[in-house]
């Protein structure tokens, strides 16, 4: 069986293109990236075959997603030259609410619902719902599994979830802490756990993703206690776009004084402050460049993201009383040693020192020998948790009713 893992994400979509029946070997593997931008590109790789990379204007995730399908079917894709052959479709879905705690197969109502969510996840859930129509009408004969963010942190208890707010505000309209990227954060404790060879349940780990959107999880004897985003993925740390914490009283300010409409404080929150804001990029790459170069907002910028990361891991820190493992990933996590570094320079008190060889060479092991706390980088691999997530619904499908 081959199961197809779709990663609509704000500004990106990946793929990976599993075989289950060769223990999910990645057949291909793609990514559209800075969707909406002039510099947006195309990369693919396929078993076997060299690199395939194109630079390709991408105004909207639409484009993308058949841009993409394209290259894969032209390609070939290790399919026996027919993109036809795809079992299963696994769809990464940012927002699933209190509703949707595990995988669900994918019909018009359960699509419906998904819409509903569409304004607490607005960067990501359209993303979302536009990657599983369009996939729908180019593989409208496979089953489509979807795979939600939030369904991890299902785990949190209502100290950890309930704003203070009237309760009834939650129990009526559910407004609460359902934090999201929970694939990843799952994904990458679990892997942690098994390098280290000790279970996760024996562990207390901090996983930190970070890229275009950032977020911070606690994990206590496997479970997440605790999240840095929250009824939407906007609260928490900077983002690329997205502004993270700020007081709620800036909203009414933005409305009563400077008068702005309800659609242009959600647009300037979620599109148009963050690093974006702060410096005008919102891709930290060209924000560090930028900074060597000695550009005064995008240093700025990168102490403001690096400072609010250092805050969240030292509460983290005393909500776990203690931390064995701290990891990044995402994007940014994953491949900018000189970030990783800022960030771990102030916890010498928890006994978290970085190695700076390693971490200039993104080992995946990257705290000093005398580190107490092991310091880690693993790469984001969401795909391979969707579709496992993916195989298991439709195989139960098919076993509860004979067909899908």
């Amino acid at each position: 069986m081959k199961i197809l893992a779709l990663n609509c994400g704000s500004s990106s979509i990946k793929y990976k293109l599993f075989d289950v029946d060769r223990n999910y070997q990645v057949l291909a593997k793609g990514i559209a990236e800075r969707i909406g931008q002039k510099s947006s590109s195309i990369c693919q790789t396929i078993e076997n075959k060299p690199e395939y990379r194109i630079e390709k204007y991408l105004p909207d995730h639409r484009a993308a997603m058949q841009a993409l399908h394209q290259a894969l079917a032209e390609n070939k894709s290790g399919l026996s030259g027919d993109i036809g052959k795809v079992d299963g479709v696994g769809h990464r879905i940012v927002h699933g609410g209190e509703r949707f705690r595990n995988p669900a197969l994918i019909n018009e109502e359960v699509l419906e619902q998904i819409k509903e969510s569409a304004m607490f996840a607005p960067l990501h859930c359209q993303p979302n719902v536009t990657g599983v129509e369009v996939s729908r009408e180019l593989l409208p004969d496979v089953p489509h599994v979807a795979v939600f963010d939030t369904a991890a942190h299902q785990t949190l208890e209502p100290k950890a979830f309930l704003y203070a707010l009237p309760i009834e505000y939650y129990e009526k309209y559910k407004i609460r802490k359902y934090g999201f990227h929970g694939i990843n954060h799952s994904y990458v404790a679990n892997e942690a756990a098994r390098i280290l060879t000790k279970p996760l349940n024996d562990l207390k780990v901090i996983t930190c993703h970070l890229g275009s959107g950032c977020s911070i999880t606690a994990f206590e004897q496997g479970r997440s206690i605790d999240t840095s985003m929250g009824l939407t993925p906007l609260e928490g740390l900077v983002m690329g776009s997205r502004c993270g914490d700020l007081d709620p009283s800036i909203v009414l300010y933005l409305i009563e004084v400077i008068g702005l409409q309800v659609e242009q404080v959600r647009d300037l929150l979620n599109r148009k402050s963050g690093l974006l804001g702060l410096c005008g990029h919102n891709d930290m790459r060209d924000i560090t460049e930028m900074a060597e170069k000695g550009d005064k907002r995008a240093q700025i910028a990168i102490e403001i993201f690096v400072y609010r990361t250092q805050k969240y891991i030292g509460a983290y820190a005393a909500a776990l009383n203690g931390v064995d493992v701290i990891v990044f990933t995402g994007g940014i996590g994953e491949n900018s040693p000189s970030i990783r570094a800022r960030i771990m320079g102030n916890f010498g008190y928890l006994g978290a020192y970085i190695d700076q060889a390693k971490n200039k060479n993104n080992e995946t092991m990257l705290s000093s020998d005398d580190s107490v706390v092991r310091l880690m980088n693993i790469p984001a691999n969401e795909e391979m948790l969707i579709a496992q997530h993916a195989y298991t619904i439709i195989t139960q499908s098919v076993k509860n009713k004979g067909k899908i």
